[in-house]
């Protein structure tokens, strides 16, 4: 990793005491034995101002965490995969409102569940085909089978689209025999989508989706540690993950966590973990692994609107479209598990569009993700800041820390 100067906060308007809670915010979760360890970095108007390891990246290897640790980025792969489709957009392959069926024929015939009799789901035709804008902002009707509240989830279940068996062509298909749950633009709902979107990206482009993204925007942008697999040199930095003894749905390698470990529990050495073995599932939206030196690189682009170190990815208005949100007023707030105040959604990222509702400190418009181990970033374009947290914890959401982290970061403002 080549090294990033930090600088004063003070220079990049920031409080240096104030800043320093952040440190204190993540030995809290550590020392309380919440979570093993953690990366967070704070960087305003292109200058680094706080980044730093705490805990462990390995507590059975005794590995220390460290600022070039590796993390499952999990659904912070999806902004990455929606920068390569609009990479796409701007060279004339599609427009935002052409049928997803006009690229993937699979999708010609989908049907929407309206209901259930005795025979089981009543289908019927979408109102309108589901769009590449719907697959951009969630609303193609798609889902992720971990659902509850409706038969087409099960139907998930009974296909095992979980469990990564197919390749992406054969999953994308596999996704294009079950129902929507919704008619398309009907609702948000957080989905395979952005796996759909990473096979349009192979279809229009020629190319996997691995060889698009190293090619056009991981090897353009420098992003040497971030790929689908990573490489037998470099598991040694490659973090554990956790999760909580009671949830055993959680625990993927067999691990039984011993009578004393109340608070944590290993989910996935480093070594088991299906991240060091080559991918059957190319997934755009879960399936890369990263450090938060890479991760900054693609957030400094995007607040750069498009360009980073003279090498160019998207147009300035290109990417002000991705970041604007781009629902109705009848879909917000977003909702996965429980509603998210003030949140719209844009063209792969999330967007703040009424700060006082969310109840957070920010600004109106700033954009973002997280992944499903509890990782976060954010990008403030009025303020010029990017806020990044790393960790390695399931079930995201479980502990509020992403958002405590950000609040810390924005009480430390000062010019």
């Amino acid at each position: 990793m080549t090294p990033i100067e930090i600088v004063a906060p003070e220079k990049a308007g920031f409080s240096a005491t104030r800043l320093g809670r952040i440190g204190d915010l993540t030995r809290r979760y550590v020392d309380g034995g919440k979570l093993a360890g953690a990366v967070s970095l704070v960087s305003r108007r292109g200058k680094v101002v706080y980044f730093d390891d705490y805990g462990q990246r390995d507590r059975e290897a005794g590995a220390e965490m460290t600022l070039d640790t590796l993390f499952r980025l999990y659904s912070m792969t999806k902004p990455i995969t929606s920068v390569a489709a609009l990479m796409l957009y701007e060279d004339g392959h599609f427009l935002l409102d052409d049928p997803i069926a006009d690229y993937l024929p699979a999708f010609a015939d989908v049907q929407v569940c309206v209901g259930m009799d005795v025979t089981g789901m009543r289908l019927a035709r979408p109102e309108r085909p589901p769009s590449v804008r719907d697959l951009m902002r969630h609303t193609a009707g798609l889902s992720y089978g971990w659902f509850q509240d409706t038969p087409v989830d099960q139907a998930y279940r009974d296909a095992k689209m979980d469990q990564r068996q197919y390749s992406l062509t054969e999953g994308v298909e596999q996704l294009a025999k079950l129902p929507l749950v919704y008619h398309p633009g009907r609702a948000w709902r957080y989905s395979y989508a952005t796996d759909v979107l990473g096979r349009l990206v192979e279809v229009l482009s020629g190319e996997s989706l691995d060889e698009f993204l190293q090619r056009h925007i991981l090897g353009p942008l420098g992003m040497r540690d971030t790929a689908f697999q990573v490489a037998p040199e470099k598991v040694e930095r490659f973090a554990a993950c956790y999760t909580l003894p009671n949830n055993a749905q959680f625990i993927a390698d067999g691990s039984t966590p011993s009578p004393a470990d109340t608070t944590l529990a290993l989910m996935e050495t480093p070594a088991t973990s299906r991240f060091t073995k080559p991918p059957v599932f190319l997934s755009g939206g879960g399936g890369l692994v990263g450090s938060t030196a890479d991760y900054l690189r693609f957030c400094q682009m995007l607040l750069n609107r498009g360009v980073l170190d003279g090498v160019r990815l998207l147009g300035r208005k290109t990417v002000e479209l991705m970041t604007m949100n781009h629902l109705p007023a009848e879909l917000i707030p977003i909702n996965i598990s429980m509603p998210d105040p003030g949140a719209g959604f844009g063209l792969g990222v999330k967007v703040l569009v009424d700060q006082a509702v969310s109840g957070r400190l920010g600004s109106p418009g700033m954009y973002g993700w997280g992944g499903a181990a509890t990782t976060t970033f954010w990008i403030d374009p009025a303020e010029e800041l990017i806020g990044i947290f790393m960790t390695q914890f399931m079930p995201s959401g479980h502990y509020p820390v992403t958002t405590q982290f950000q609040r810390t970061v924005y009480q430390a403002l000062v010019d």
